[in-house]
């Protein structure tokens, strides 16, 4: 089977913040599978490290108002591409991400407070019927 997964749940650095998820039971999981990486802040042409952003209004910008809906949506696009053209029946998604969190978000308020709501990534998915899970829920 062919999985993607947030590549930052993979141990690439390429958090916002310079960092990544490295998660012990997804390394576990798709032993045995192909595995394609998928960020798409990056695909969008972000830096790492980079301001933290979450959705405003339906609007991704960072904390001082600087809208970087372009560049989310087009990385958003590629990672759907490349999930697309691998035949990736699955796709391991980071949490709470305005790119790659599914079902809840951070409010937009950049307060840490979670509301229901997908990134925009997900919402791609969702539209191409995709089977997805968050990373919580492996």
């Amino acid at each position: 089977m062919v999985i993607a997964v947030s590549a930052c749940l993979l141990g690439k650095n390429c958090k916002y913040n310079g960092g990544n998820n490295r998660n012990e039971k997804v390394l576990e999981y798709i032993k045995g599978h192909e595995v394609i990486p998928v960020c798409p802040e990056v695909f969008g042409g972000l830096p790492t490290p980079r301001d933290a952003s979450e959705i405003v209004k339906g609007v991704v910008r960072h904390k001082n108002g600087v809208s970087v809906d372009k560049e989310f949506r087009e990385g958003a696009r590629i990672a759907l591409e490349k999930v697309l053209n691998s035949g990736a029946e699955l796709v391991i998604l980071q949490s709470r991400s305005p790119s790659c969190g599914p079902d809840t978000i951070y409010d937009g308020t950049f307060s840490k407070k979670l509301i229901p709501g997908d990134g925009v990534f997900v919402q791609l998915l969702k539209e191409h019927n995709i089977k997805y899970i968050d990373v919580k829920d492996l």
